[in-house]
């Protein structure tokens, strides 16, 4: 009688991180079979970002036993994406991200559900990002880190004694490369450092005189500049560049092939022009796949205890030999965005308009057309024209009442401030008092009435 062959299970390796005890696992870890169901069952993971270090996340963490995945991007896949991107085909250029990536993933991994969302991460509101276990980021983008950092930390809640709820923390586990290298890292809100309390560990961009542009151009990289900060707007007056618009990227890189012929300067590319005009540097595929590998990892421990978490920050360099690093950084108890928040003091007597008013003068915060919400209800939404015809009536109501007439309650504003010349989105938690209610005197708070 022919011997039955038992084939290999597809969580081999996944069963020996959750169905036995080890030496360094996580304080609530609890082995066997039924913690591998509920990991595929009820954890929920957010990929923010579907290029190159984003379609390796959506394999990774579906293939580690993650099955209720969901990805969101703005992009749409150019010819250039298709040497790194390996879920991108030629037929699918000019298809978003988001749909193809997750589409490809399902195909090839049975029983994972990806949910893809084709828009700017800006356009969800806060409960969207409330309904996930846990947050990966696959992005380039530093006002994207950012923007994300302040949604999750805006979960965070802080007891009476200013010490965070655990069971109010959104983790995020934030990946990023730059050719050769590249970084994985652990954001626990209120416990690690957010994005912004290391925010110095990001170089400014470089910048070139602008005399040099216009007089003596030297490399290819001074004319894509030249015709991205000076002609464009000799040409276009008034009107504002996208850089995500593929025929205003076209158009600075005709310019800036004139503009090389013109002073015998060779290499100008488009590849190239968008790399300078978005200050990209150029990706590689084995980076993306190697701090993939430890963001999913991260992922997983944090998910399910199986092991101790990255603390908690990894670096990689792969441009000479092989270098990996890991450095414990010290979380800023000042940080605005990750800390209690921001401390507002207000008479009763306040109305939501002056409130909003208020943010834009308030030294820590400079906030310009802000939408605000209490308790995920909302009420005042800049965009769109409907939610802000909804919510125009209450601009003339008196704050104090909008928040159910309570002493004190957390607000969620998210807005426009500006940050070396640059407007950026940005979401901030305010911790609002109100003046002579239930024993609340005056706090010397910033703020006003």
């Amino acid at each position: 009688m022919a011997e039955t062959v038992v084939q290999p299970s597809r969580s081999r390796d996944l069963d020996k991180l959750l169905l036995r005890p080890g030496n360094i696992i996580g304080n609530n870890f609890d082995p066997g079979q039924e913690l591998r169901d509920d990991l595929a069952e009820y954890v929920k993971v957010l990929v923010v970002g579907a290029g190159g270090l984003g379609c390796e996340l959506l394999k990774d963490l579906a293939l580690s036993g993650f099955k209720k995945l969901e990805v969101i991007d703005m992009d749409t896949i150019e010819v250039t994406n298709l040497n790194r991107q390996f879920l991108f085909r030629f037929e699918d250029v000019g298809k978003p991200k988001a749909e193809v990536a997750a589409k490809r993933v399902m195909e090839r991994i049975s029983g994972v559900n990806i949910k893809p969302h084709y828009c700017r991460i800006e356009e969800k509101d806060i409960d969207f990002y409330s309904d996930f276990s846990i947050i990966v980021l696959g992005l380039d983008s530093i006002e994207a880190r950012s923007y994300i950092n302040a949604v999750a930390c805006s979960f965070l809640e802080y007891d009476s004694d200013d010490k965070p709820r655990d069971e109010t923390m959104k983790p995020l586990v934030d990946g990023g490369t730059e050719g050769f290298k590249g970084h994985a890292r652990v954001i626990m809100p209120g416990v690690t450092p957010c994005f912004e309390c290391t925010i110095w560990l990001f170089p400014p961009q470089v910048k070139f005189p602008l005399c040099t542009l216009a007089e003596t151009p030297r490399t290819a990289a001074h004319c894509i500049e030249y015709a991205h900060l000076i002609k464009w707007d000799e040409v276009h007056s008034g009107k504002t560049f996208d850089p995500d618009d593929p025929e205003h990227m076209k158009w600075i890189y005709n310019e800036a092939v004139k503009r090389a012929e013109l002073f015998g300067i060779p290499g100008v590319t488009y590849s190239l022009t968008q790399g300078v005009v978005k200050n990209i540097i150029p990706a590689i595929a084995s980076t993306n796949a190697i701090v993939s590998a430890a963001c999913a990892l991260e992922a997983l421990k944090i998910t399910t205890g199986c092991s101790k978490t990255l603390s908690n920050y990894l670096t990689y360099n792969g441009a000479e030999g092989l270098h990996t690093k890991v450095t414990e950084f010290v979380r800023d108890k000042d940080c605005l965005v990750c800390g209690p928040g921001v401390l507002i003091e207000l008479e009763t007597s306040v109305t939501l308009q002056k409130f909003i008013d208020l943010l834009e003068k308030h030294p820590d915060l400079l906030l310009s057309k802000a939408s605000v919400t209490h308790q995920g209800s909302s009420l005042y939404m800049q965009a769109p024209p409907v939610l802000e015809e909804m919510t125009r009536s209450n601009l003339n109501l008196p704050l104090f009442d909008l928040m159910g007439k309570t002493s004190r309650g957390t607000i969620h504003v998210t807005g426009t401030t500006s940050k070396n010349d640059t407007k950026t989105s940005v979401l901030r938690k305010l911790r609002v008092f109100f003046k002579g209610v239930d024993g609340v005197t005056d706090m010397d708070m910033a703020g006003g009435a």
